[in-house]
């Protein structure tokens, strides 16, 4: 029995035998009962805007528009709370890790040479005054 629809009575349409046998069909495939395939039937003509009379070529691509417009819609309301997120989160996150990064620099790689190149002039200087005091002695 139809959910929702148990106490209501039956009423008899005027169909066509091969329209039945048809239809009878169709609501197997479907695996509900007559009365809920109409129902669904009717359903999809009316939320659609759709007329079972009129050809579904104009009608077709205006259901495509509509779905096209409705995932834009969405597309646009993702970028947007990206974008929020961006600045609202990620934007300040990584200016503090930033400022924090900027207070504590590693040493840098100057100070090393910088040190070599003391203890290049230190060895130098030594090295000429040795050759100096040599002189002095011959």
């Amino acid at each position: 029995m139809d959910k929702g629809y148990e106490k209501e009575r039956f009423k008899k349409l005027g169909i066509k035998t091969s329209v039945a046998i048809r239809f009878r069909k169709f609501c197997k495939q479907l695996s509900k009962s007559q009365s809920m395939t109409l129902m669904l039937m009717l359903d999809f003509f009316e939320e659609n805007g759709i007329s079972p009379a009129e050809a579904m070529g104009p009608r077709m691509e205006t259901l495509e528009s509509r779905v096209s417009m409705l995932i834009k819609k969405r597309m646009n309301g993702m970028i947007a709370i990206m974008k929020d997120i961006e600045k609202s989160q990620t934007k300040p996150t990584v200016a503090m890790l930033y400022s924090l990064f900027e207070q504590i620099e590693p040493p840098k790689n100057n100070l090393i040479l910088e040190k070599k190149s003391f203890e290049q002039k230190k060895h130098f200087a030594d090295h000429k005054s040795s050759v100096e005091k040599q002189k002095f002695e011959n």
